[in-house]
């Protein structure tokens, strides 16, 4: 045994074990977190609980259904692949998205550059601000989009190509119920607002409430599959929710609102 080895009664363990059940519990967990709520969830379960017959008929020698199964087994992972494309996308997006923010904040912590200014442009913050206030004491109907650089091509499908200036007074215009773009959404990026009009892809998560609509659901959607957040304002309620990495953040104040634009433009 090497000086990192010890055991447990009988049992030999070494340093690396148990950094491997850790690391194999941390994936496991996030995992969970990202599958929990969804109708995915139900799917993996019956994948498992087939995985589970298949081991069982074979030890029970049960010949022409351990069969039929070994085929659907031997397929397996493609088709989870298939069948579980969107979690899996979230999943390594998670993953690339902590590798990033790590390696941010320590080059910003070597070089001291935690204290620079923010990288947000006021004006658009303030902008954006003043359009989801008006439109939420209004009760006018929203979907923003923050796509930073991201590339979008095949997430966000539709909409008319703007390239505008980001102001007021055109966001609340292509919201009013009488333009012919204010049912879809709109996605601002390198400053501008791209896109208006657009169609998202809709959330199928059962954590999400009855009174979820669906710009609340395309809201949440988009952001299980691409690391933008997205802004909506309830018709019904007139309240301004936003959402990130899948999950909905409801009635944000003023002060919240400008804390969350800050942060994502």
């Amino acid at each position: 045994m090497g000086w990192l080895d010890f055991k447990i009664g009988f049992l030999p363990i070494s340093v690396w074990d148990v950094l491997d059940v850790v690391i194999v519990a941390y994936l496991l967990f996030h995992l969970y977190k990202l599958l929990r709520g969804s109708i995915a969830f139900n799917i993996f379960f019956g994948v498992l609980l087939m995985y589970v017959a298949w081991w069982l008929v074979t030890q029970l020698q049960m010949k022409l259904l351990s069969a039929i199964l070994t085929q659907i087994v031997n397929v397996g992972v493609i088709v989870l692949i298939i069948i579980f494309q969107p979690e899996v996308r979230r999943f390594l997006l998670f993953l690339g998205n902590s590798t990033l923010r790590q390696r941010s904040r320590f080059w910003d912590r070597l070089f001291n550059l935690g204290n620079t200014a923010p990288a947000h442009d006021q004006e658009q913050v303030d902008a954006l601000l003043t359009a989801l206030l008006r439109m939420a004491r209004s009760r006018t109907g929203a979907l923003l989009v923050l796509g930073r650089n991201l590339n979008l091509d095949g997430l966000v499908t539709g909409g008319v190509l703007l390239d505008a200036h980001i102001s007021s007074a055109l966001l609340e215009g292509i919201f009013q119920k009488e333009s012919p773009l204010h049912d879809g959404a709109v996605v601002i990026q390198e400053g501008k607002i791209h896109l208006a009009g657009c169609v998202l892809p809709v959330s199928e998560s059962t954590n999400l409430p009855r009174s979820a609509g669906l710009r609340h659901r395309a809201a949440v959607g988009l952001t299980e599959r691409s690391s933008v957040a997205t802004f909506v304002v309830s018709e019904e309620s007139g309240a301004i929710s936003m959402a990130f990495q899948g999950k909905l953040e409801y009635k944000l104040t003023e002060a919240r609102l400008r804390e969350l634009l800050e942060e994502y433009c």
